[in-house]
């Protein structure tokens, strides 16, 4: 194991308790991912409902993604407050409720406040508290458990996405809707009820002086390590929300790859491969230390971008490349909540990975209007990926050669102040 993982001074609590609660964590955020990932396929039937311009009803999507990540830290306080069980299953009857609330919706404003608000902080309450959890029982496997219920939320609607589909071409989006959303309510709600908080033997010894919220929001540590997923976050969204604008001007739109379409088929390996790299990359982490994965990690997506700029008139290569383009980003939400927690401790663990989480909000609304207008402004999708690769690579830097020794510096001091602390 490396020098940066976790020590385990303490019995862990029987491993199929703590593997029972990742089965339910996993189900959990299986039943949030589909707000996000299939929005795309209701906006035609509710612009067309609606009267909306694609700019206004996009403006829904924004909401969703804003609310959960901005409101995090107020959502993972509430989680610490009142409990992982009556949170996530009040977040997930909150995003089931969005989408049959959002079936009936007669206007902007309402879709707005229906599939927006409401999902958001559903989504958000069950993202954040479920992470929180799984890193408190999973102390030394914290890559891996926080990977493995990222990659439900990365790749569960990939269980809906066709039967959604179907749903909308036989039923409509209004009865779609609030079949749909009664299905993710109930099976979030019911898997909800089965969590429970890590016992107190699960608090690691990091768990000392510097494991509030305050104190950590004053530390060098957390703030470069916001910097770091806000590059990361931004330079995954400035190419990947982007594809089908920069795929048809690389000529690809009509390219034809294994006799499907190469659009919708790099699509479709991505969705597999970012949820495949998020558990992945966090046993990698467990083993070799957090900074060396993330070095590693980012420094491939960077030079998975660069080859995928180069070789841009090649359909297969495309379509290979764009899927190893999201195995080097989607790890981000894995190593990041991990290696905060080796930092600070499970006992603010929910709440303080809300504060962190707050950075793929900025990715979010920086991410893709910041390519559009790059891309405007130089004429060229050459400028976009250029941004992208550096943002990486300097990320991937910063992950080696400031965050590892600082890091190890704040370790060396809390258990200085610790072994001071049981002297006296």
């Amino acid at each position: 194991m490396s020098e940066s993982a976790v020590s385990i001074p303490v019995p862990l609590a029987h491993p199929a308790t703590r593997w029972f609660q990742l089965a339910l964590g996993l189900i959990c955020m299986m039943a949030i991912s589909s707000p996000q990932y299939v929005w795309t396929l209701f906006t035609k039937p509710l612009g067309g409902a609606l009267g909306a311009a694609p700019a206004a009803l996009q403006v829904t999507f924004s909401l969703l993604i804003v609310l959960q990540t901005f409101f995090s830290p107020f959502q993972g306080y509430l989680v610490d407050r009142f409990g992982p069980r009556r949170l996530i299953a009040l977040g997930a009857v909150l995003t089931g409720l969005s989408w049959i609330l959002a079936a009936h919706a007669g206007s902007l404003l309402m879709l707005y406040l229906t599939y927006g608000v409401i999902g958001g902080l559903g989504t958000g309450i069950v993202y954040i508290g479920v992470v929180g959890q799984m890193v408190g029982w999973f102390p030394d496997r914290r890559g891996l458990a926080a990977g493995v219920v990222a990659a439900g939320y990365g790749m569960g609607a990939i269980v809906t996405t066709f039967p959604i589909a179907g749903s909308l071409a036989s039923a409509g989006y209004q009865a779609t809707l609030q079949q749909f959303g009664l299905i993710f309510g109930v099976v979030g709600f019911v898997a909800a009820l089965g969590l429970k908080p890590p016992p107190a033997a699960h608090s690691d010894a990091l768990d000392g002086a510097f494991t509030s919220t305050g104190a950590m929001l004053r530390t060098p540590i957390f703030w470069l390590m916001f910097v770091m997923m806000s590059l990361m976050s931004t330079s995954g969204l400035m190419v990947t929300s982007q594809m089908a604008s920069f795929g048809a001007d690389f000529g690809i739109t009509q390219a034809v790859v294994f006799g499907m379409a190469a659009l919708p088929l790099a699509l479709t390996v991505d969705r597999f491969t970012n949820g495949l790299t998020r558990p992945f990359f966090g046993w990698v982490s467990d083993r070799i230390g957090r900074e060396n994965t993330m070095c590693l990690a980012f420094a491939l997506e960077g030079v998975a971008m660069t080859l995928w700029l180069v070789t841009r008139g090649d359909p297969l290569l495309f379509v290979l490349l764009s899927g190893l383009v999201f195995f080097g980003w989607g790890e981000i939400f894995s190593l990041f909540p991990a290696t905060l927690t080796d930092t600070f401790g499970t006992r603010n663990a929910t709440r303080n990975y809300g504060c962190l989480y707050m950075a793929q909000g900025i990715g979010a609304i920086f991410g893709g209007p910041m390519a559009s207008l790059l891309r405007d402004a130089t004429g060229t999708w050459t400028s976009v990926f250029a941004v992208a690769i550096a943002a990486d690579l300097i990320t991937a830097l910063l992950a080696i050669a400031v965050l590892k020794p600082l890091r190890a510096a704040y370790m060396r001091l809390g258990q200085h102040e610790r072994a001071l602390n049981t002297r006296t």
